[in-house]
């Protein structure tokens, strides 16, 4: 049997201006079965978390190209 989905999560490659990002807030509301669209404001600590998990990519990157 197959599973059922409840919500689908859309994360935006970067920080997008409350007033530009409307049209595309509208459009995926215009979407079969979307019963919301919500916003979430990007904060000081999902930023500084994110800083954090690139730098630990880039220096496991970093290490494993030198054969570490």
């Amino acid at each position: 049997m197959t599973e059922r989905i409840y919500a689908l999560t859309v994360v935006l490659d970067q920080d997008i201006r409350e007033d530009d990002v409307q049209r595309l807030v509208d459009a995926i509301g215009m979407f079969a079965y979307v019963l919301t669209v919500e916003q979430h404001v990007a904060d000081t600590g999902l930023y500084a978390a994110t800083q954090r998990a690139r730098e630990e990519i880039r220096a496991r990157l970093l290490k494993a190209l030198d054969g570490e």
